[in-house]
């Protein structure tokens, strides 16, 4: 890429990020600014920090803090305090491959709103793709919603993955033509379903034809909540759900879990997930725990969308690493 054709991308970048924050600004919602550095980190098995060794005042040793790889726990405090409705737009880290979707360091648009369902989140996000991606003169993308289990059956021919069983899910790969998968414990129906959704589904959501389109896939498995609410009307299901444009995982996004008890529950099934993995554990975020206890999570429904990728779509570049100045390669 040529020094003039850099500069011509960044300033289109330099665009997107004043039309994100004047989205928000529009709607009253604050721009917050959190520590990237903590003592505490993410339990989360498939979410891995980077640390640094901080010299910190009136400690022999050097401290070990995480990188955030993602504003959430800081926010959440915010909210808890009184912030009202908030995002963040700034830099995370994950410490995953680099890919033509992933770079270790990327920009992460992150927003919370009182009093939102996840069904209200799903449809400001709407607002803010069309209001991005639709090229001037060229109309809305269409806007697909399935639940988690039309996604399979739609897309994979299962009629219902919460009763399928492990070897329903591997013949649903040979029927696709994906090559064999070894090293996988033929009865792991939980990661035969993963498998289907990333190798069979994915690639198919978010598309309208040729064009663009936006697929929200929303009620998941209650054993993939994360940090979301169990549905009232489902205990299977949780209200959370995920945004796809062109086969691609743009954001992330839940009713929000606020019983603090409920948090640490969770975070110690995932602390238990770290160990069974071979993974290192993680000091929890008590600063995040006891906040809520004391003053409780406000009814509200949080996003994380993934800024580089879409930056990528809307310029139809095929890697994020053509939208920013130095990945790491560069660094």
């Amino acid at each position: 890429m040529t020094q003039n054709i850099k500069f011509s991308m960044l300033k289109k970048r330099s665009q997107l990020l004043q039309q994100l924050r004047a989205f928000f600004y529009a709607r009253s919602v604050i721009e917050v600014d959190t520590p990237m550095l903590s003592s505490a980190g993410v339990p989360d098995p498939h979410l891995h920090a980077l640390t640094t060794q901080v010299e910190v005042l009136g400690q022999r040793e050097h401290q070990r803090y995480y990188l955030q790889t993602s504003p959430e726990y800081p926010m959440k405090r915010l909210l808890c305090l009184g912030s009202g409705d908030i995002f963040y737009l700034g830099k995370v880290f994950r410490q995953e491959g680099i890919s033509p979707r992933h770079q270790v360091e990327f920009v992460m648009l992150e927003w919370y709103r009182l009093g939102f369902s996840m069904f209200d989140l799903m449809e400001e996000m709407t607002h803010l793709l069309q209001s991005v991606l639709c090229t001037e003169g060229g109309g809305k993308l269409s806007v697909e919603q399935l639940s988690y289990q039309q996604v399979f059956t739609k897309y994979a021919g299962i009629e219902c993955i919460f009763s399928a069983t492990a070897t329903q899910c591997r013949a649903c790969l040979e029927r696709h033509n994906i090559p064999e998968i070894v090293g996988v414990d033929a009865e792991d129906k939980a990661l035969w379903e993963q498998l289907v959704l990333t190798e069979v589904i994915e690639s198919k959501l978010g598309r309208n034809g040729k064009q663009f389109a936006i697929t929200f896939v929303y009620h998941y498995p209650a054993s993939q909540a994360a940090l979301a609410k169990i549905s009232s009307e489902n205990s299977e299901t949780a209200e959370r759900f995920e945004v796809f444009v062109n086969g691609m995982e743009l954001a992330n996004g839940y009713h929000e879990l606020a019983d603090a008890a409920q948090y640490r529950s969770r975070f110690k099934a995932s602390l238990q997930q770290r160990k069974q993995l071979g993974y290192a554990s993680i000091p929890l975020d008590e600063n995040l725990l006891f906040t809520l206890a004391q003053q409780p999570l406000p009814d509200c429904s949080g996003v994380a969308l993934g800024v580089d990728r879409l930056f990528a779509l809307q310029q139809g570049f095929d890697n994020i690493s053509q939208g920013i100045a130095f990945g790491l390669e560069e660094s």
